[in-house]
């Protein structure tokens, strides 16, 4: 019975783990429309503003289940802000940010052309939203009034009663101070009657985020905003309502148009696996708003290319007769790179998510992967490789837990030296749980046997192990590096494709199955029990299912990780205990082993 239920078990696992793959991956497009909608939008302004002055927004319309995809004007005139890592171009439409050119980040493995952010969207970077502003939204046109190369400024005028002065800047190339992808931004409102006038609720465009690749299935896209104490997120998933684990958690299956989350909001960001563009206004907001976008599909891929748009409010000061009022802030657009968001002042380093999701927390990734993030960047200023630096890394982490490691492995191979005593008291109190319990507690006690020494690896490994997976899903320093035979260290390293299946053959999880498999063979198994062998016997092709979809990066660490293990075991296996076994005749134990008498019969 026992070897029965092990096989179904460990097929259950395994085909629980193939219907997660190939349901994210073959995975039918989502409807188009959703007519449900899950908050309606506050009403524009406070109090009644007054007429002329700024058309209040509107409410969305309920059926519009996506936001709609802009198309710039054939009229518009293009202002180019550049640095040393970023092209910023803007339109005189919205008089915004049209898009962000990343010039060391390539759009393609081994093409030129950089990738761009809001490349596609709903509305520019910073544009005043339609739904909260429409007199100067996307579809009006600003005078552009200066421009450098590190600055430009555009100017609208509403009614002749409300002065609107747009100003973006970026760091001068070889400038030190700050952060070369922070762009400041500052719109100037002023009122030119001589009346007190109120402003409507104004939304900025965070803009708009989609999938980077076919390995990418929106996990990391998301709209977040920080509030100075904790994180608030929402994700595609959110939007497209609860998958079928939800339903059994009761959760709402209902697909929404829109989220909006109150504030206050200290900063908002719209973010895709690796890149981030986040808004530290100098005034906190009051709420942040995400939609669904529907994107043009990746070539020869039937899968929906589903985005996200988000967009901050604010509430503006009324305006007393000639006053004016400013909103502002810092405007991060750039990489997810831990070390570099860490150094800005706001914690924007949150975004990465490190810390999240349920079993980020259960294994403190939020600690952990910080820090396996800096060891990687340490260990790759010494060998210039990122593969080779997560080779080095590994090997200082396996080094450094070496004594506990070593000291767990002694105690497995004690335990299984243990098993026929074991096996003898179990026999002679079958009958009595209780007795066996406490005989069992006397001889672990008589020979210093911990029960639990062999789980130490584990328990070092997993938080690790989980710390390093969640450290890589969005580090954009692992995006397009090469190692061996790997192109691209932040997906699979597919080499081909199984004919008429159209299956990835990836190596590296294929080759870290191979290292435990043979890992379990030499390290001692502190149970006789059949069922909980064969069960360990099938981790390795659990481990290699989880990871044969994530980056390859993940894989090199844990083959490495692997190899080191079977070289220590290897040590470890030919050290001697010089404490021999107790006899199974041992007094105050049942004697099983057959007499010669009995032999003789």
């Amino acid at each position: 019975m026992d070897k029965k239920n092990t096989i179904i078990g460990a097929a259950l696992l395994i085909a629980a783990f193939i219907s997660l793959y190939l349901g994210q991956r073959f995975a039918p497009p989502p409807p188009p429309r959703a007519l449900v909608v899950s908050q309606p939008v506050a009403p524009a302004t406070s109090s009644p503003a007054p007429a002329n002055l700024a058309t209040p927004g509107a409410e969305i319309p309920s059926d519009a289940a996506f936001a709609a995809l802009a198309k710039d004007s054939k009229e518009a005139t293009i202002t180019t802000l550049a640095n040393d890592v970023l092209e910023v171009r803007l339109t005189d439409f919205g008089g915004a940010i049209r898009d962000i050119a990343f010039k060391k980040y390539p759009a393609e493995i081994g093409e030129p052309g950089p990738f761009v952010f809001n490349q596609l969207h709903a509305d520019p970077l910073l544009a005043f939203t339609e739904e909260s502003f429409p007199d100067l939204s996307r579809t009006t046109r600003y005078q552009l009034i200066s421009s450098t190369p590190t600055e430009v400024v555009f100017r609208a005028v509403v009614g002749n009663r409300l002065e609107v002065t747009r100003r973006f800047s970026v760091r001068a190339p070889g400038d030190p101070r700050g952060d070369p992808y922070v762009i400041r931004h500052e719109t100037t409102f002023r009122n030119l009657t001589n009346e007190a006038a109120a402003l409507p609720h104004a939304a900025l465009s965070l803009g708009t985020a989609s999938l980077v690749s076919l390995n990418d299935y929106g996990r990391y896209l998301n709209v977040a905003s920080y509030d100075g104490d904790g994180n608030q997120f929402i994700s595609r998933s959110d939007l497209e309502g609860a998958g079928v684990v939800g339903r059994m958690l009761g959760k709402d299956t209902t697909p929404k148009a829109f989220l909006e989350k109150d504030g206050p909001v200290i900063w908002a960001s719209v973010t895709n696996q690796f890149f981030a563009s986040i808004f530290v206004a100098d005034k906190a907001g009051d709420a942040v708003i995400a939609r669904r976008i529907d994107l043009p599909p990746f070539p020869g891929s039937p899968r929906a290319n589903i985005g996200l748009t988000g967009a901050e409010r604010f509430n503006l000061p009324p305006l007393a007769a000639g006053g004016s009022a400013q909103l502002a802030g810092d405007f991060y657009v750039g990489p997810k790179e831990y070390q570099r968001l860490a150094k800005l002042a706001q914690n924007e380093d949150r975004v990465m998510q490190y810390g999240t999701a349920l079993y980020s927390r259960i294994f403190l990734c939020g600690y952990v992967a910080p820090f396996m993030n800096t060891l990687m960047h340490w260990t790759h200023r010494w060998v210039f490789n990122w593969g080779l630096a997560i080779v080095l890394m590994t090997l200082i982490i396996k080094t450094v837990s070496l004594p506990f490691t070593l000291a767990a492995s002694r105690s497995a191979k004690r335990m299984q030296k243990f098993q026929p005593q074991i096996a003898a008291l179990k026999e002679k109190y079958k009958d009595n749980p209780q007795k066996l319990n406490q005989a069992t507690l006397e001889l672990f006690k008589e020979h210093k046997i911990n029960p639990m020494g062999g789980c130490l690896p584990m328990l070092i490994t997993m938080p690790l192990f989980f710390g390093f997976f969640t450290m890589l899903q969005s580090s954009a320093e692992l995006r397009f590096q090469s190692f061996l035979w790997a192109s691209d260290l932040s997906a699979p390293d597919t080499v081909g494709h199984i004919p008429g299946l159209d299956f990835p053959i990836n190596i590296m999880p294929l080759l870290m199955a191979a290292t435990m498999l043979y890992q379990m063979r030499l390290t001692p198994q502190p149970t006789v029990d059949n069922a909980q062998v064969k069960m360990m016997k099938f981790m390795p092709v659990i481990f290699a299912f989880i990871c044969y979809s994530y980056s390859c990066a993940l894989s090199i660490y844990m083959t490495i990780n692997g190899l080191f293990t079977i070289g220590q075991q290897l040590v470890i296996n030919r050290i001697k205990d010089d404490e021999p076994a107790p006899a199974p005749g041992k007094p105050g134990m049942k004697n099983v082993t057959p007499t010669k008498k009995k032999l003789r019969k």
